[in-house]
């Protein structure tokens, strides 16, 4: 009797009950990709390689302390090694769910702190194929979150997730993204423009384990239209270092402390 009554059960459950939305995959992609740990400094190798092959190199160091929970707000330090041309130069985020992230970046040839306006978030990142708001991620409230289908990326099972955002305040109709079922960071990002063309990718190309958290520490973004890309590689990377709430302030952005950016 009682196996006929499971059965009953289970027949009147609806097919999907178990099943993980769109927006819960997307919520937690971006807590394994950017949220991971209470803190998070890393010396960045980015490589910037025409369509023809030449190469300029920026290094840098990238910090990020979280507040409050995962989602919520946080704060980003940056700091340029080389080349000349950006040497010195500190970009800093405070970002915010469900409202502007607000951006300062600090030129030492003309000695001067500039806000980056909110509109300018989709603009190049010093240059390079990421935009500011790739730095810091996108609020997920922005776009619209459907899973498409589930396949194989390589070896690793993903979810591909369709992101259309629901104003027309960046350079794409939409984004795939290809989410890995176990650690559930992006492996893959497809950008389609306003025509429906595919023209930017996103690779996560190396996946390493910190301290127990698996991180992508090698990242490809790729212009097929422009047929430049950009190449980010994490060189030494550490979670949880107590990093001072201090160092998030136009003061150190002028003249940072060594301690953190070394």
């Amino acid at each position: 009797m009682k196996r006929y009554l499971f059965l009953l059960l289970a027949l009147l459950l609806p097919l999907n009950a178990s099943a993980i939305t769109a927006d819960e995959v997307m919520k937690k992609s971006q807590a394994a990709f950017l949220y991971q740990g209470k803190d998070f400094k890393a010396r960045v190798v980015m490589k910037l390689i025409s369509k023809g092959g030449q190469e300029r190199i920026r290094e840098l160091t990238m910090l990020r302390k979280n507040y409050g929970e995962t989602g919520g707000n946080q704060k980003y330090f940056m700091y340029f090694f080389q080349p000349a041309d950006v040497k010195d130069m500190t970009f800093m985020v405070y970002k915010y769910p469900a409202k502007d992230d607000d951006r300062w970046l600090f030129v030492p040839a003309i000695n001067m702190v500039r806000r980056i306006a909110a509109q300018d978030k989709t603009s190049s990142f010093v240059g390079s194929d990421f935009t500011y708001e790739d730095v810091s991620g996108r609020d997920l409230q922005e776009d619209n979150h459907t899973i498409v289908k589930e396949e194989k990326l390589g070896a690793k099972d993903c979810y591909v997730v369709k992101s259309a955002p629901k104003a027309g305040d960046v350079d794409y109709s939409y984004k795939l993204s290809w989410v890995d079922k176990v650690t559930l960071l992006p492996l893959k990002e497809e950008y389609y423009d306003k025509r429906g063309e595919l023209f930017k990718v996103f690779s996560a190309d190396e996946v390493k384990d910190i301290k127990g958290f698996p991180t992508v520490t090698k990242k490809k973004m790729k212009n097929l239209q422009s047929g430049h890309s950009t190449e980010v590689t994490y060189i030494k990377s550490d979670y949880n270092i107590g990093i001072e709430d201090s160092l998030f302030s136009e003061r150190f952005l002028k003249q940072p402390l060594k301690k953190w950016i070394e």
